[in-house]
């Protein structure tokens, strides 16, 4: 991803006329306060970092694929691979993969969650002192996906009312921002291309830089101005939970993430982000940075949008 601006705005009052609709959807009923089972899912978050470095056209890559592959078969109602080989700017051709775990397949209404699950090829975050150094991904990377593998389990011990889709996206942190700009957030335009058949999700979540051990995740910019109602929907879900520490109730940052293709495609996409990480982008980014807690916080926030919702 790339951070654009710092964002100091007002509150927008219009979204809450547009939540109060959404929030007749909701259940008087939280859900079991650990349905979402982060002990699991911190093993999924170490399983990746064990793999190495996620980085498209090489051998940890490939296997990390293949694992996805064989856990959301084991999980989802349906799973949808989506491959293809996207050409880059420098001519090299990389075997990309996306994976649609789908739940409740036929049902509406629908939502999404998503993650990358590729990890940088070059550490050029601010605070990196080798920047030709492959970035480990603990948390930009292999933390959005714990969360994903987490919801999966628990949506396979008691199946969602509501269709769930699951998308695990290759290729987002492969390329130069700036220079070439179709070289990043690809797998996430591939599928924004190339949705899956029925209804298309009521909204979508991206999970990413979720695990860290100091979470503070502040409202991002380019998801209250592309779907503050889905803002306030997930964070007003954190304070019924009591999870209002880690989800701040006030704007920071505005990045360029996935869930800006989405948005491009009419998906009413946000970005569930932590994105004040000093390892971002280094080779610091490991396994001692995050933690289960953590997970267990985003988790359950995640489960609760799920149950809240009815058919």
């Amino acid at each position: 991803m790339r951070a654009m601006t710092n964002l100091r705005i007002a509150p927008l009052l219009a979204i809450v006329g547009v939540v109060a609709g959404l929030g007749a959807c909701a259940r008087e009923k939280a859900p079991p306060p650990h349905e979402f089972d982060s002990a699991k899912a911190f093993e999924y978050l170490r399983t990746q970092v064990e793999f190495g470095t996620r980085i498209p056209g090489t051998a940890p890559h490939e296997h990390m694929g293949d694992w996805l592959d064989t856990l959301l078969r084991a999980r989802a109602d349906t799973l949808i691979v989506q491959s293809w080989t996207h050409v880059t700017a420098n001519r090299d051709s990389l075997r990309l993969r996306n994976f649609v775990a789908r739940f409740n397949p036929k049902a509406t209404p629908r939502i999404l969650f998503l993650a990358h699950w590729d990890t940088r090829p070059r550490s050029d975050g601010p605070n990196s002192k080798n920047p030709k150094a492959p970035v480990p991904g603990a948390n930009d990377g292999a933390s959005g996906v714990a969360v994903l593998l987490g919801v999966a389990d628990a949506l396979k011990r008691t199946p969602p009312a509501i269709g769930v889709d699951l998308l695990f996206d290759d290729g987002e942190d492969y390329g130069d921002f700036n220079e070439h700009p179709k070289d990043v957030l690809i797998g996430a335009r591939y599928f924004a291309a190339h949705l899956p058949p029925g209804a298309p999700p009521k909204y979508a979540v991206l999970f990413d830089l979720v695990a860290d051990k100091d979470l503070q995740i502040h409202q991002e910019g380019n998801s209250l101005t592309g779907a503050p109602e889905i803002v306030e929907l997930v964070w007003s879900t954190a304070r019924k939970l009591g999870k209002q520490s880690a989800f701040i109730d006030s704007p920071k940052h505005t990045l360029t993430d996935d869930h800006v293709e989405l948005q491009k495609a009419g998906i009413k996409a946000i970005d569930v982000v932590d994105f004040d990480y000093p390892a971002w982008h280094t080779p610091d980014d490991t396994i001692d940075k995050v933690s289960a807690a953590s997970l267990q916080t985003v988790g359950d926030v995640a489960m609760a949008l799920v149950r809240q919702e009815k058919p």
